[in-house]
Parts: structure tokens; sequence; C-alpha cells
């Protein structure tokens, strides 16, 4: 940690602090207001979902629904995959990249040093990522064995056992979402990471557009006044 702060000027050791308090801060926001967010309201879709499955002889579509949702996951951890390994490459570019960039007007000279510590917090970024949607893809998983596994609304037996298996099996799509929501915020502030390679003060600037635009979106779109409206 000394010598990574060692090559950090003021403006760079600022700037990725600013980008880890940010990122860490906007965690511990969304983990604190869980109850008015899209995720939240999404979620009492997704216990009327479960509850309505209950009572379905057939349950292809549950089967089809949670496919669909797996699709989009497998997509967004094979991208990611991809990503890594194009990221490692970039190791050995600093030279050629380094010249395009220093051609871009204000922007700050990057040396070797810096050049691997920048490639080296976008792997790190997309490597969270990836392990937020492998496991969100696996509870999905989990998911479709206690859709499969839960009793009919019509069978004989206990209520109380039957609103457990439709709550255990909406909590896991939920908690599925709410990692595969991690994964997607990984990238946003990936995104913001690249301004980095231009000057730290783009990059805080970039970081603080990725928390208003992600803000305005899961806490005061159309999308969450429309869903909790009908909710």
């Amino acid at each position: 940690m000394n010598e990574l702060l060692h090559h950090l000027d003021a403006q760079d050791a600022l700037a990725l602090l600013f980008f880890i308090a940010c990122w860490a801060g906007y965690g511990f926001y969304t983990r604190h207001t869980s109850r008015v967010g899209l995720l939240a309201v999404t979620h009492r879709y997704r216990k009327q979902w479960m509850q309505q499955m209950l009572g379905r002889d057939n349950r292809s579509v549950d089967a089809i629904m949670i496919g669909n949702l797996m699709r989009s996951i497998t997509f967004s951890a094979n991208t990611t995959i991809f990503i890594l390994a194009g990221l490692i490459g970039m190791l050995s570019y600093h030279e050629q990249v380094g010249s395009l960039i220093s051609a871009i007007p204000f922007a700050k000279p990057i040396t070797p040093i810096m050049w691997e510590i920048k490639i080296a917090l976008l792997i790190l970024i997309f490597i969270y990522a990836f392990f937020k949607y492998t496991w969100s893809m696996r509870q999905h998983n989990y998911t479709s064995i206690l859709v499969a596994a839960a009793p009919l609304d019509s069978a004989t037996g206990c209520d109380a056992e039957k609103e457990d298996a439709a709550e255990k099996a909406a909590f896991l799509a939920g908690n599925a979402a709410e990692h595969f929501n991690s994964g997607l915020r990984a990238y946003y502030f990936g995104l913001a990471a690249l301004a980095w390679f231009v000057h730290p003060f783009a990059f805080m600037a970039a970081t603080a557009v990725v928390v208003y635009v992600t803000h305005r979106r899961e806490y005061r779109s159309h999308t969450l006044q429309r869903l909790a409206t009908d909710a």
C-alpha cells in the first residue's frame, strides 16, 4: 500500500479516494434505503409471482421466466470475461495508448506504473462484477429448484408451509436481482474509471455523474413511480 501511495500524486490519490468513497457510500446508502428503491418495489411483484405460482399445475411459464432472467445474467457474465481478457492484454500497451491520450487537450501524462495501476483498478472492478453476476445466476438456479418443489395451492397441507415456500422463492429471486444490480453498478463505475486515463478531475466528475444517474434511475425514475403506484 505504501508503494502504491508513493506513485500517486495528490490529484490521483484524491480522485481514487473519492471514487472509493462514492462507490462504498452509495452501496451503504442503498442497503439502508432498501424499502423505497426500484428493487424493493419489484420485490413486491416477485412475491405476487411466487404466490400465483403455487396455484399453477403447469409451471412452465415460471421456468421460462427464470430462464429469461438467467440468460441476461449469463450474457453479462460472459461479456465481463471478455472485458477482463482485453484489460489484461492492455497492460503492455502503455506507449501506444499513452500517445493517443496525450493528444487529448488537458490530458495528464501517464507513467508506466500509473498505467498499470489504472488498468489494475479496472480489472478489480470487473472481477467484482463477474462474481456478482455468477452468484446471481446461481441463486436463480436455486429459485428454479424451489419453484419445482413448491406444493400446489390446491393440495392438502399447511397454508403456512405453502406461504413459506413462496416467501423463500421470492427472497432468492430478489437476492439474485440485488446481486445482478450490483454487477451493473460495477459496470457504471468502471465506465467512470476510464476517465482517470484522461485526468484525475475528469475521473471525479465522471464518478459524480455515475452516482447521480444511478440514484435517479433507482429512486426517482418514472419507472419507479409507475411501479410503486401499481404495486
